[in-house]
């Protein structure tokens, strides 16, 4: 029988499927139904800075005493707390359920909270905890430097605070994605998972009002995390984690030859069931048994640019099967 045991960031997974960040980890019952379907890993629902401003400003709305300053501070304290503790009680009650590594994730839009944030969720005992950052340039005089160097800033500050093992979550569109991945690493990163899927934007035509596009990812979103998995896999500095598209032991053997250390599911347990994660599970076994590999690493990064020889094929495959007529 197969190992399907990976080492993540130094640490352990029975197997390399991580449930990622998603209303299903919310809950204690919920990263328990995880396990039991067989993840690896779990990576909590973010702890969004947006949540607990809103429930400050809620707190702020329904009472009387806002008249009075010191009544003022004492609820905008008071409800700050309690949204961040509810948050802490979730990773302590999870850490005390399963046994498989629990990942915070903390997700901010203003530079200052990042590390009292963070400093708090390594304190209530995470494992490991995920910056899932998403800055999205929508102003004419912000470079593309400067959002990149906020990214680094993010980092290097929350690396100064925490000692956990530190991932982080981003997305495809940076000038030069090795640099930027290089430049994390370099920052503090032990991993980069890859990759952050935005909130889909669509525009309602009879209600004139913005609305979600499609909500969930598909199996075809797979090929653009996997490119870069196999351009980044040696050049990184750390570990690589697949996102987006895994919906089977196919995508997942698929990410692990591109040179991933694990992989995240999220759409496919929304529209499958947790069920799926042990399916892939037993997938994935069943290819390694027909290829003959003991464990993961033997075959891990066999497609990765480097490893595969032809650099060219990972930058221009299109034109090189169209007009060389070679079939890769």
């Amino acid at each position: 029988m197969a190992d399907l045991s990976v080492s993540y960031m130094n640490l352990t997974l029975k197997n390399p499927i991580i449930a990622g960040s998603s209303s299903l980890t919310r809950t204690v019952e919920g990263v328990r139904r995880c396990e039991e379907a067989g993840a690896g890993a779990v990576v909590l629902k973010s702890l969004f800075e947006e949540q607990i401003m809103w429930d400050v400003h809620q707190a702020e709305k329904e009472t009387s005493l806002l008249a009075h300053t010191e009544a003022y501070d004492y609820i905008r304290k008071t409800t700050h707390e309690m949204s961040q503790s509810n948050y802490l009680n979730l990773i302590k009650e999870s850490r005390k359920a399963v046994s498989i590594p629990v990942i915070a994730s903390l997700n901010c839009v203003t530079k200052d909270p990042w590390t009292d944030y963070a400093t708090k969720l390594a304190d209530a005992g995470a494992d490991a905890l995920e910056l899932n950052i998403a800055i999205m340039p929508t102003y004419l005089m912000q470079t593309g430097k400067e959002v990149e160097g906020t990214y680094l800033k993010i980092v290097e500050d929350v690396r100064k605070k925490v000692n956990l093992p530190l991932a982080v979550k981003i997305g495809p569109n940076f000038s030069s994605l090795p640099h930027t991945a290089h430049a994390l690493a370099r920052a503090g990163a032990d991993a980069l998972v890859m990759f952050n899927r935005y909130s889909q934007f669509d525009i309602d035509i009879e209600k004139m009002t913005l609305k979600y596009g499609f909500r969930f990812g598909t199996p075809v979103d797979i090929h653009i995390p996997l490119r870069w998995m196999a351009v980044l896999a040696t050049q990184a500095e750390c570990d690589l984690v697949g996102s987006g598209g895994i919906y089977d032991g196919e995508a997942v053997v698929k990410h692990l030859l591109a040179g991933a250390r694990a992989v995240q599911v999220c759409s496919v347990l929304y529209q499958k069931g947790l069920d799926r994660i042990k399916g892939m599970v037993e997938e994935l076994e069943g290819w390694m048994d027909r290829k003959g590999y003991k464990n993961i690493d033997d075959f891990r990064g066999k497609m990765s640019m480097e490893l595969k020889g032809k650099p060219d094929y990972y930058q221009r495959l299109q034109y090189i099967k169209v007009y060389s007529g070679e079939d890769i």
